[in-house]
């Protein structure tokens, strides 16, 4: 009883709604239209505050070049099975680098330019002008450089035709290969003497500097897995905007393969005890990442601190480099003048001619990348103080040149302001008394490299002599304060060689960090690294007034450092307050543990009292800084700004055992000690700003996560349909889905969310281990990714969204249709009007006309041979989705015409199976601009992947199955099956709505194996200028730059383009006439059911005599014996056929169907209508009364 209690409650929402139908295809229910209304307002707030809040400012400066571009013809199809696809070119600043025809000018080291993805090998321009101009201006007359090893470097790039690479394994796999035959053909140009401007002496490179943009630094790091790798053949890599990490587009199985291959490979390199069994021993890795200002990439994937230790490479930020200190966009990290300086001189800072190698160790490398990229006041960062020589000699004078202070401060507020040299000394203080303190100092005058400054020095002086200096001539350098007093001290001093930190100039005009003025210059002891010496001594050497300052301390650690407490809950409810007292110190350390997230931002306000423009040395500067990875931010005169972090973000996997963790944000404060006054810092969450951090993080999620929305659509679908037979539209099911089902799925999901990521929180965000005792890197790979349970809500709002977003897309698909259906109507005709009368249930349903089986069989294998062969399965799926399109355009022009119910449930059938469809587009779309692409470029070689099908034969035959008109028939017995599948596919789409595709785990690449490489250079080889100034022949132009240099784009007007277009609409034709057949021309065919036959009439005498109506039967017809009346719903006039003999006709050829007058069948054969398929016999019982049950059917 219950049960026929719930199919009963089943059959009575189902006639409810079936009522509702009458309203119209575009209705809104309540429920729907307050959760869209919700939904739009939320996705627009989250957009808007993308774009518009929490923005990083642009600071990016253009770079200058005149490129000269040498293509290498000699690399050919000999040499890599790609050479017809991508090219090799060898970079020239014209009027700088020296080369000829025969003579190409190859004079040091090796460095090859890998572009990312749909990235231009001119986009080399920017390093590579600046690595020639800097050697032709600064290195190549020193002969210490020369000496040491230093040469200019050869800027090698590929031309990738700017493959999609980010769309699709395969391709970064083919340019891997490709990379690793290039190294190998150009560590073969070197062997030629003849093409070569380095000395004979030197060895012959063994390997080459590789550089790569966005996904050119995954194909730069998947080289070194490649088979053919020859070991050491790559040393050092500079990655500019790399999504290390993670995939970018995580569609692609292959690209997610790829990542899981190559990143395994070397997280297990580095988890060798033994170095000689780390293939990347040797390697060094530099991650820079854009920061905020990339919404390309996600800055937090360019981490690397899950693959590489700290000893082998780091992850830095744009904004953290000294002298840089701007984010970068996507592009503007290859072209912005600030990053390539740093970039190249670190490049000549690492080379070592005299080496094989062409660089130094990895050690010394590691040190000179640490130097050039990071700030220098992190906590491991090595002082040189102690290494230095005592090279300077000071001899001190009477008190109005030398004075000792008798504080723990000097500070000198105009330098010059004696007529001559004068000296103020600070004692450094003992650390015996246990009391921990550090030495601090801050000037606006620029450090040179040797530690000296131009108008003062800062020396760290002991009594002289001084063990192994026994005479002044052991200092070159005096410093005579005494006016010729042979009785005044003397003291052996250092200066503080590559210890000084650079720092930007905060005053009341600046603006922002990465104005283009002289820098300031901060440096900072431990007292206990000073106990050697006895004075710090500040020697101002202007003769003539000038406003430059110094202030140097020494402070308690108590005084410099304040650790906030706090947890995240109240950190959002309250924020942080902290008044730091007049006496602080000159550099104040604020560290709140729980500024973590990536996730959310926040707005930080200071404000301090008492300082005059006057009499202030310098203006607030702040530091916003975290460790793991290297991102700080600097604010230049500071009030107020906007607080944004790249520390624990969704999706990302643990660091490696041992490494650095995130342990929260930290804020040094400089303020100016002479302003006496307290100083306020008040921290607050900033909501909206926060909200359009996900957009960056959560973008792919919506093209999965809506599969949730869909799939418990579809499960209430098929719920009603199998209890009541009555297919309900997507709306009213989202409508009866958001009642109950979607928010009880969306709660649970979210304490599963909760629960699991609360482990994660238990741990302190540290890695978890598997009971084998290795880390699970997956670990956040699960829902929304985050490692926090705070964000639980992530969850039901990602749900909302999607909500809204489905909705949307329905009623655009509906309005589509609808005008798709309207064109139908007005340029097609039918061949009848028929309708089948189910004398059970007193329902209608739709005739329509499809091919034979045999011709849909042939379609079907034709197409499948196509993508076994050719055609990638997503353009496959493409043409299944137009061809899904056209059923349902087809199936609402009938359910408008017929106003039955089989019809519309045939569309409403048709049309959710077309939304589930279409969510599953985006996931195909990027294979397929691949594959056209690569059709652009004429590679026309058959596409090396994606041609499983396996993969696609589900939706050929659901479309092909559809575009007969067949609708699955009601489970009656197996109710749950369809329940079960759909609500599963809910919950899969949800939780791995962005995670990575696993599959069997591919064996590391032998890299002892060594590929064939050239020896010597192959005889053929030829060079293509392009040089305009050249007498010899060109192939392009040197154009010298004054736009983004980055900048690519597609030339869609361009012959390749419009030939490729061609070729799609041709192919995209043939496939759908394939899967449609007949069914384009004829739209309706003979199928079997269990229906009386209804055939409309007219009128033809007094006596109630009726006969086929013409204008709504086009075949014509007449009736023998006996005929009964009958109406439709419209009250037309109708004919119910049965016992009665009638002979109709289908078409104007004469072919004809005809039941024998019996009343025991009612035959109807022709070749004409069903493109040779025969009609189907039905068996009557006469005894009963209109309109006559059936008993049987089936096909001859």
């Amino acid at each position: 009883m219950l049960l026929k209690s719930k199919k009963g409650q089943h059959v009575e929402e189902a006639r409810n709604l079936q009522k509702s139908r009458a309203q119209g295809l575009f209705t809104w229910q309540p429920l729907v239209l307050i959760t869209t209304l919700l939904a739009l307002l939320s996705l627009a707030f989250i957009v808007h505050a993308s774009l518009n809040l929490q923005v990083d400012p642009q600071g990016c400066v253009m770079s200058m070049m005149a490129p000269t571009y040498l293509k290498l013809s000699g690399f050919d199809t000999e040499h890599s099975r790609f050479a017809s696809k991508y090219h090799l070119y060898l970079y020239r600043e014209e009027g700088v680098d020296e080369y000829t025809h025969d003579n190409i000018g190859l004079r040091g080291v090796p460095v090859l330019f890998i572009p990312g993805n749909a990235g231009s090998y001119k986009q080399v321009r920017s390093l590579s002008s600046e690595a020639s101009r800097y050697f032709h201006d600064n290195l190549r007359d020193d002969q210490q450089a020369r000496e040491d090893g230093v040469r200019g470097l050869d800027f090698f790039t590929i031309d990738f035709n700017e493959d999609l690479a980010a769309f699709h394994g395969q391709t970064v796999i083919d340019q891997a290969e490709y990379v690793n035959e290039a190294i190998a053909y150009i560590l073969s140009l070197y062997h030629d003497t003849k093409r070569l401007n380095r000395d004979s002496d030197l060895p012959d490179p063994s390997s080459v500097i590789l550089i790569g943009h966005s996904m050119g630094g995954i194909v730069a790091r998947t080289v070194l897995v490649n088979s053919k790798y020859q070991a050491n053949s790559v040393n050092t890599i500079i990655t500019m905007s790399t999504p290390h990490a993670r995939p970018p587009v995580s569609f692609d199985v292959d690209i997610v393969t790829l990542y899981e291959q190559i990143n395994n490979y070397w997280r297990e390199a580095y988890t060798q005890k033994m170095s000689s069994n780390n293939p990347l021993s040797q390697t060094t890795i530099i991650s820079i990442a854009g920061g905020g200002k990339d919404t390309t990439v996600p800055s937090d994937y360019a981490t690397i601190s899950s693959l590489v230790p700290d000893s082998h490479g780091f992850t830095v930020f744009t904004s953290t480099i000294p002298t840089v200190w701007t984010s970068m966009d996507h592009l503007a990290i290859t072209w912005a003048d600030q990053l390539r300086k740093v970039i190249v001189k670190s490049l000549y800072e690492v080379v070592d001619v005299r080496r094989s190698a062409q660089t130094k160790s990895r050690a010394a490398r590691m040190k000179v990348f640490r130097k050039w990229f990071l700030t220098g006041l992190e906590d491991e960062a090595v002082k040189r103080l102690p290494l230095a020589e005592h090279d300077v000699l000071l001899i001190l004078g009477d008190e109005s040149r030398s004075t000792v202070s008798k504080k723990d401060s000097i500070t000198i507020h105009r330098l010059g302001l004696q007529d001559m040299s004068s000296a103020k000394l600070l004692p450094v203080p003992s650390s015996a008394n246990g009391s921990v303190k550090h030495f601090q100092l801050l000037t606006d005058q620029p450090v040179h490299p040797d530690g000296s400054f131009d108008h003062l020095d800062v020396l760290f002086c002991s009594a002289f002599p001084v063990a192994n200096h026994a005479s002044s001539t052991s200092n070159p350098i005096h410093i005579d304060l005494s006016n010729g007093d042979a009785s005044a001290t003397r003291l052996a001093c250092k200066r503080a060689t590559g210890d000084a930190v650079s720092l930007p100039t905060s005053n009341r005009l600046s603006q922002n960090a990465f104005d283009q003025t002289p820098p300031f210059t901060f440096l900072q002891y431990d007292v206990i690294d000073l106990q050697e010496y006895q004075f710090v001594a500040v020697v101002d050497k202007s003769t003539k007034v000038n406003d430059g300052w110094v202030h140097a301390e020494f402070n308690a650690d108590s005084d410099s450092s304040v650790v906030v407490d706090i947890s995240l809950p109240m950190l959002l409810f309250r924020g942080v307050s902290v008044e730091l007292p007049s006496t602080r110190a000159l550099m104040t350390n604020i560290k709140i543990p729980a500024l973590q997230s990536s996730l959310l931002a926040y707005n930080l306000k200071m404000r301090q009292h008492g300082c005059h423009k006057d009499t202030e040395l310098f203006t607030l500067l702040v530091r916003q800084y975290i460790d793991a990875p290297h991102e700080s931010k600097y604010f230049v005169n500071f009030k107020e700004g906007d607080i944004n972090l790249h520390g624990v973000a969704p999706f990302m996997p643990p660091a490696l055992p041992g490494e650095s963790i995130n342990s929260g944000v930290s804020f040094q404060i400089w303020s100016d000690p002479t302003c006496k006054s307290s100083l306020e810092f008040r921290l607050k969450p900033d909501l909206p700003g926060s909200l359009g951090k996900l957009v960056i993080r959560y973008r792919t999620v919506f093209a999965a996560f809506p599969l949730l929305v869909v799939a418990m659509v579809l499960r209430k679908q098929f719920r009603l349909y199998d209890n009541a037979g009555i297919f309900i539209s997507f709306s009213d099911s989202l409508d009866q889905s958001l009642r109950l089902p979607l928010p009880i799925l969306l709660l649970s999901m979210t304490f599963f969310a909760t629960a699991f990521t609360g482990n994660l929180a238990a741990t302190k965000h540290a890695p978890t281990h598997q009971p084998n005792g290795t880390v699970s890197y997956n670990q956040n790979d699960l829902l929304l990714g985050s490692p926090d349970a705070f964000f639980w809500f992530l969850v039901p709002l990602c749900g909302v969204i999607s909500v809204g977003v489905c909705v949307i897309l329905n009623y655009v698909v509906l309005t589509l249709l609808q005008c798709s259906s309207v064109l139908l109507s007005a340029f097609t005709t039918r061949n009848a009007y028929v309708k089948m009368v189910d004398s059970e249930k007193e329902k209608t349903s739709v005739v329509t006309m499809t091919a034979t089986p045999r011709r849909r069989i042939i379609n079907t294998v034709v197409l499948l041979a196509l993508v076994a062969t050719v055609i990638p399965y997503p353009f496959a799926y493409v043409v299944a989705c137009l061809v899904q399109f056209a059923t349902a355009t087809r199936a609402l022009r009938d359910a408008k015409d017929l106003r039955t119910g089989s019809a519309m449930n045939f569309f409403n059938y048709t049309h959710s199976i077309l939304i589930l469809m279409l969510w599953v587009l985006p996931i195909n779309l990027p294979i397929l601009v691949v594959w056209v692409h690569n059709l652009a470029v004429h590679w026309l070689t058959p596409f090396s992947s994606h041609h499983n099908v396996l993969s696609i034969m589900p939706f050929i035959l659901l479309v092909e199955t559809l575009s007969t008109g067949s609708m699955v028939p009601p489970l009656q017995k197996f109710k749950w099956t369809t329940n079960f599948l759909f609500f599963a596919l809910a919950v899969y789409s949800a939780v791995v709505s962005n995670t990575t595709i696993k599959n069997p785990e591919l064996a590391p690449a032998n890299s002892q194996e060594k590929p064939n490489i050239p020896q010597t250079l192959p005889a053929q080889t030829t060079v293509v200028l392009t040089s305009p100034s050249s007498p010899l022949p060109q192939t392009a132009t040197t154009t010298p730059s004054s736009t983004d240099p980055a900048k690519t784009s597609f030339d869609l007007l361009s012959p390749a383009y419009l030939t490729v277009g061609l070729i799609f609409v041709i192919v995209l034709v043939a496939l759908i006439w394939l899967l449609m057949g007949p069914n384009a021309r004829r739209p309706w065919s003979c199928r079997s059911h269990r229906k009386s036959v209804e055939v409309p009439l007219r009128q033809r005498g007094p006596d109630d005599a009726y006969e086929v109506n013409p204008d709504m039967w086009s075949g014509g017809g007449r009736f023998v014996g006996e005929s009964l009346r009958g109406r439709d719903r419209d009250d037309d006039p109708v004919l119910e056929i049965s016992g009665a003999a009638m002979e109709i006709g289908y078409d104007a050829r004469g072919t004809r169907a005809r039941e024998d007058g019996t009343g025991s069948q009612h035959r109807c054969v022709s070749a004409s209508p069903c493109s040779g398929e025969h009609y189907e016999i039905a068996r009557y019982d006469r005894d009963l009364p209109p309109p006559y049950r059936q008993e049987e059917r089936h096909m001859v």
